[in-house]
């Protein structure tokens, strides 16, 4: 089985101001990817979506991209 990304990195923290890491497990929409998809073990997928919804908060991140035409 893989290990977690940030197990292998051993990572406690998951920073919400840092941005880079945090848009690569959220869709083009904005949304946030499952475990399914991140292979992320259950307890850093929590702290994932924690640090996500925290940077929506703080303006850091879109609540949902808008596509104009």
């Amino acid at each position: 089985m893989a290990k977690c990304e940030f197990c292998k990195k051993n990572v406690g923290i998951i920073d919400y101001k840092d941005v880079e890491t945090l848009r690569r497990f959220i869709t083009p929409r904005g949304k946030i990817l499952s475990r399914m998809q991140t292979g992320l073990c259950a307890y850093h997928q929590r702290k994932l979506a924690k640090a996500i919804k925290r940077a929506r908060e703080m303006a850091l991140l879109p609540f949902v991209e808008i596509y104009y035409l």
